[in-house]
């Protein structure tokens, strides 16, 4: 499925429980889309590559995670007729614009993790 980048014409409130701006808000909140799509920002990669990169990740919750992404049109899945088949996931160009700010946290929770107790 393919989503089209578009700002909304109508005012959204991300604070009403209505709002279908809390989906998007949950699914680019959740650390291991966070993570994959920073990952994807240093190009295509394979499953295996990602599972490597994103330490600590099971196969089903990267699973889960991609089909989520490629779902919300945040991540494209290229599939290559080969044998042994080869499977490729990179970012949209949502998916790129959605990791600008998801970058900026990224590096803030690195450089501020020791102010965080239990966390340094």
């Amino acid at each position: 499925m393919h989503i089209e980048s578009t700002v909304c014409e109508d005012p959204k409130d991300v604070y009403s429980a209505a709002c279908p701006c809390r989906n998007m808000l949950d699914l680019l909140a959740n650390k291991w889309s966070a993570l994959a799509l920073g990952a994807l920002e240093e190009g295509p990669q394979r499953f295996g590559a990602l599972r490597a990169r994103l330490q600590g990740v099971s196969p089903k919750m990267l699973t889960q995670t991609l089909r989520r992404l490629e779902d919300h049109g945040l991540v494209h899945r290229d599939v290559y007729p080969e044998v042994p088949l080869r499977v490729e996931y990179s970012l949209t160009p949502l998916g790129r614009d959605a990791n600008v700010p998801l970058a900026h946290l990224r590096t803030w929770v690195e450089r501020n993790i020791a102010r965080f107790p239990d966390q340094g």
